[in-house]
């Protein structure tokens, strides 16, 4: 168990970024995480929307929960009380730990800009977060506490976006895009103000660390206003992309309904 939960350090030695390792852990997660969604959505798709909110809660207290859990785990095992500071919600996939909450227990247009929000950027955290986590899974054992958190919430983010969709809970209006980008860019204004105070790498705003990001990273050759400002271009032009498919989609069904 001190081993599991990296006391002292992690004796084993990574097994390394896509190694098979890595990608069966990772494929299992996304195999129950779209199976659950799958069933769960298409079972409550009628149902009333107090029953629909119910299995979003349960993700909600799930997903914070754990993350409260490993906080105090990280805090233990540096033995320091403010290590805290360096696992703030201020990277994408972090979001989610306010948003999912949002979505599951408020009303109205909150509720709605939340849903819309976590169907959004849901998968994305957790393909993301899981296959192209090549900071954590170069880092740590696969089967590691660091490695297996991470991959639960994020498929618990995938999750719930699978299950908003599945489940006709997604609004998608168009007046609440605004809402969508203020969230967004509210959080990247506070991750990159994060970074410069602690002299770290929220949203991956200062550099690539083992992840996709490095491609866009490297095109700019590490520009430190440019890359930033170019990651935050990407973000705005996933959600006009998402936005479009969606439209698109919901388009043709109504013209084959017809």
């Amino acid at each position: 168990m001190r081993e599991f939960f990296g006391f002292g350090g992690y004796a084993r030695e990574p097994e390394g970024f896509l190694s098979w390792q890595h990608l069966l852990f990772v494929t299992s997660l996304m195999v129950v995480m779209t199976g659950l969604a799958l069933i769960l959505g298409k079972k409550n798709r009628h149902s009333q929307a107090a029953k629909k909110d119910r299995v979003l809660k349960v993700a909600a207290i799930l997903i914070d929960s754990i993350e409260l859990f490993k906080l105090v785990i990280v805090c233990i095992r540096s033995k320091d009380a403010w290590a805290w500071l360096y696992d703030l919600p201020l990277f994408l996939c972090s979001i989610q730990l306010i948003t999912i909450p949002l979505a599951a227990f408020s009303r109205g247009r909150v509720k709605e800009a939340a849903l819309d929000f976590v169907c959004i950027f849901g998968m994305l955290g957790a393909v993301l977060g899981t296959y192209g986590a090549g900071n954590n899974y170069g880092s740590y054992p696969v089967l590691s506490f660091d490695n297996v958190v991470s991959g639960i919430t994020h498929s618990i983010s995938g999750f719930s976006a699978l299950y908003i969709l599945v489940s006709g809970m997604a609004s998608m209006k168009k007046r609440n895009i605004w809402i969508t980008f203020t969230i967004l860019l509210g959080f990247c204004v506070a991750a990159y103000t994060a970074n410069v105070l602690l002299d770290y790498n929220y949203m991956f705003l200062m550099r690539g660390d083992g992840t996709p990001y490095d491609i866009l990273f490297n095109l700019l050759s590490g520009h430190a206003v440019l890359y930033p400002i170019c990651v935050v271009l990407l973000f705005l032009a996933y959600i006009f992309g998402f936005y479009g498919i969606y439209f698109l989609a919901k388009q043709k069904k109504k013209v084959k309904a017809v």
